[in-house]
């Protein structure tokens, strides 16, 4: 089992993470901020509850003026990268939300050693008409971190993070950001733009599909853009998204001879399943298969899985077979009663069939 990402907070880390404040700032005090950290409720903490935990002990023993903090903080930060160095603009989330002008330099230095994506979030929210424009100033940045900040941080529907209700609703100002990172050199950033456009899909389809053809077409860098954020449509089967890629339908193309093996699982078990497809013309054939979970409250959760793309042969007959394992996840627990798989061409439901957990 793997070890749990709050664990990457551990005593040995948090005491290196101590030494470099008492080097940057001798008066710091680190047996009471190690002993403020490990409280008895320390071990019940999940990551981000203990990221803002540290944020908090950080605050206690660092000089009570915000100003004089951050830059004892921007001195110790180029000690640190990685994930854990969100503690950096977490503590600037808590403690610099009335503090602009200190605040924002800030979270543009800290995100080049971390992120401050869930950070300049709440800056939005509060300074709308301030931190877009300067989002924008960031897509243009040296830094490819920061390049990514200005797309990352505005994404509508970041996990883990506060939802930008505004956004959800009108997206035309997140837009300015990624139409000057679309053919940025930094995978990086062109990954975040990709995610950014996903979640606007969401919400305002019609505006997302707009921008998926204009931008395609263009470049390697925005067809893979492109294409990586139109997943949510192209597995809801929506119809513009589907052609946009050369998926024209599912007429002429059969699917038959759909069996599982074995129709009765329990928890924890493989089922097996097969089919046979061909299609009455040489085509560009997208496959999925959706399974239809049976949650807790007996309602229906219906998750889709990729199987391939491909060009399919007239009149050639292709057979399928996967597998597909219903072991319980930290995301998906399984439940007994009756399921449904089926089999999803170009958008289009061909084949399916009943099986149950028992």
């Amino acid at each position: 089992m793997p070890e749990p990402l709050k664990n990457m907070f551990s005593k040995v880390y948090l005491d290196n993470f101590a030494d470099v404040f008492v080097k940057v700032y001798p008066s710091f005090d680190k047996t009471k901020f190690l002993k403020l950290v490990f409280n008895k409720e320390w071990e019940q903490k999940e990551l981000k509850q203990r990221m803002r935990h540290i944020s908090v002990c950080l605050h206690a023993v660092l000089p009570s003026g915000y100003k004089q903090s951050i830059e004892i903080l921007k001195k110790a930060v180029i000690n640190f990268n990685g994930f854990l160095s969100m503690i950096f603009p977490d503590y600037v989330e808590v403690y610099g939300l009335d503090d602009y002008k200190t605040s924002i330099p800030a979270l543009e230095l800290f995100t080049q050693y971390g992120s401050s994506e869930f950070a300049i979030r709440h800056f939005i929210v509060k300074y709308p008409k301030e931190v877009m424009p300067q989002m924008v100033k960031w897509a243009k940045h040296k830094n490819h971190h920061v390049r990514r900040l200005a797309s990352e941080g505005c994404r509508p529907r970041l996990p883990w993070a506060i939802g930008l209700p505004e956004f959800k609703k009108n997206p035309a100002e997140v837009l300015k950001v990624l139409e000057l990172l679309k053919n940025d050199e930094s995978e990086y950033v062109r990954k975040s733009v990709a995610n950014n456009l996903n979640d606007i899909s969401k919400d305002n389809p019609k505006t997302a599909l707009q921008i998926a053809k204009s931008w395609y077409g263009k470049s390697k860098e925005t067809d893979w853009i492109v294409k990586h954020g139109m997943r949510g449509l192209l597995k809801k089967g929506n119809t513009e998204a589907l052609k946009l890629f050369g998926f024209k339908g599912a007429e002429g193309i059969k699917v038959t001879g759909l069996k599982l093996q074995p129709e009765k699982i329990t928890v924890g078990e493989k089922i097996n399943f097969g089919f046979k497809i061909k299609s009455e013309k040489r085509q560009k054939i997208r496959l999925e298969y959706t399974i239809d979970f049976l949650t807790s409250s007996g309602k229906i959760s219906r998750k889709i899985f990729k199987i391939s793309e491909n060009i399919y042969e007239q009149g050639q007959i292709y057979s399928i077979s996967k597998n597909h394992s219903f072991k319980d996840l930290t995301i998906r627990k399984h439940f007994k009663g009756r399921h449904t798989l089926a089999i999803i061409v170009n958008g289009e439901n061909l084949a399916e069939k009943i099986f149950k957990i028992i």
